[in-house]
């Protein structure tokens, strides 16, 4: 399907081409075409057609909204007022939000139109999409393979033409490692420039939401409307948003570092090794400084990320506890049993490992051992991703250390499946915007992404700059 952007849209539109109608039609026709793959859960057919309509006449009569006839789907842990919210989970089977996140109502109010809400794995912990209660997702460049994950249906329905854009969650790679295995574009912004108002947490001290999309523009316009402060999060930055959609082409040139450790490590992949160094010397021939830098922290990450993501996870998923709202045990006789059964019945397997590593990392008898250590790690992660960032613009890594890889077969092994995580938990640890770009194509035919970290709420030189990079690496 032909990618359709934004202003090509509403330019059309408003000259009476086409319609918001016709355009939503298409994408619902597409969607049932590629039903198979699983990315929606739920789409909202007639409300989206109905929406299409009042869209038109706004665009027609130039009163719409910023992202005017934008046709967007939400990751199935962000809350739409009337609409059933699960976080792919059996925990909150038939639950219907009562009220909207505040990047919903964001969209909504800049005139984007909501198609569905999107597959992830349950409770967005996984890297492949097969933990959600609903069924894998499959990557459309090749279905035998996992889209990754957790915002696996967000990102196929972008890389499918299911939708024009997508909302993820990115807690330690959930935008930027799909968006690499499916060969869209994925930001997780700087902690706190995003409001998580709205959305189902995992860990509340790194989850971000951020959009998945076929274009830098269009990322740029949605980042746009849904950031900035918001009273109901205490953890938004009162930082004014500056007008990314007005962004300006890089120029100029760059400080850049990439991190040597990474390109030497043991699980990288020959051709997204050989495609990154590519990538420096292409940089370098444009006139940028590129440098390698240590950070000898590499094999420390992912331990200290799953040590502080479970502890938060343990105390975040208590108040699911079949008593209030979601699934109830048909077995349950009191308190206890209600407990008890609940959760064993309706969390999955990954879920519930989660729960009880992050119960025992945070009990009396190992919490100074592990939680505060893992603390002391982050800080440490922090100030030397903050050391590099005050002394270059930016520092690119791979986004993964492979292309996406074949479905069950990390399955098994929980710790391979972490290590695919092992490029991307940096900048949640250390709360830095990140971006993967689709520069790369393997010699298998999957596409692989570059990444670009920057300094806290640099995303407007972030997505200047990785506008740049696509183009070069594309070239």
């Amino acid at each position: 399907m032909e990618t359709l952007s934004l202003s090509s849209l509403q330019e059309q539109v408003k000259s009476g081409s086409t319609d918001c109608r016709q355009v939503v039609s298409r994408f619902l026709r597409r969607i049932e075409e590629k039903k198979h793959l699983n990315a929606f859960l739920e789409v909202y057919d007639q409300e989206a057609l109905d929406r299409a309509d009042e869209i038109t006449e706004k665009l027609r009569a130039g009163t719409a909204g910023p992202l005017g006839g934008l046709v967007i789907g939400l990751k199935d842990n962000i809350c739409y007022a009337g609409h059933h919210v699960s976080a792919s989970s059996r925990i909150l089977e038939g639950f219907e939000s009562l009220y909207n996140a505040t990047v919903t109502q964001r969209l909504l109010d800049a005139d984007a139109i909501i198609i569905g809400r999107l597959n992830c794995d349950e409770f967005a912990m996984g890297a492949s999409n097969e933990n959600s209660a609903y069924g894998p997702v499959l990557n459309d460049a090749d279905n035998t393979k996992v889209p990754g994950g957790s915002s696996g249906g967000s990102a196929v329905a972008v890389q499918a033409g299911l939708c024009m854009a997508t909302l993820g969650s990115d807690t330690g790679g959930s935008i930027r490692q799909p968006s690499s295995f499916t060969g869209t574009f994925g930001m997780k912004p700087t902690y706190g420039r995003v409001s998580r108002y709205g959305l189902l947490a995992y860990a509340s001290s790194f989850d971000q939401i951020g959009p998945i999309t076929n274009n830098v523009d269009e990322m740029a316009a949605i980042l746009e409307v849904i950031s900035g402060d918001d009273g109901m999060d205490a953890t938004v930055s009162d930082k004014a948003v500056p007008k990314y959609s007005q962004m300006t082409a890089s120029e100029g040139s760059r400080n850049i570092a990439y991190i040597r450790d990474c390109i030497e490590s043991e699980g990288i992949d020959p051709d997204v090794k050989a495609h990154t160094l590519k990538m420096v010397e292409k940089l370098r021939a444009e006139g940028h400084t590129v440098e390698a830098v240590d950070f000898p922290f590499l094999d420390f990450m992912v331990p200290c990320y799953y040590v502080l993501t479970t502890a938060e996870a343990s105390s975040n998923l208590s108040r699911y506890s079949g008593l209030m709202y979601g699934y109830r045990s048909k077995d349950a006789h009191d308190l206890e049993s209600t407990f008890k059964l609940s959760r064993s019945e309706a969390f999955g397997e990954e879920v519930q490992r989660r729960i009880m590593t992050g119960t025992f990392v945070l009990s009396s008898d190992h919490y100074d051992a592990y939680y505060t250590k893992a603390q002391k790690v982050r800080r440490v992660i922090k100030d030397r991703t903050a050391e590099l960032l005050n002394k270059y613009d930016f520092i690119l890594l791979p986004t993964t250390p492979t292309p996406a890889f074949s479905l069950d077969e990390k399955a098994d092994d929980p710790i391979a499946m972490y290590l695919a995580d092992i490029f991307t938990v940096q900048a949640p640890l250390a709360g830095v915007p990140a971006i993967s770009i689709p520069t790369g194509t393997h010699s298998s035919g999957l596409p692989f992404g570059i990444q670009l970290m920057a300094n806290s709420f640099e995303e407007a030189q972030l997505l200047s700059f990785s506008k740049y990079v696509y183009e070069l690496g594309t070239k």
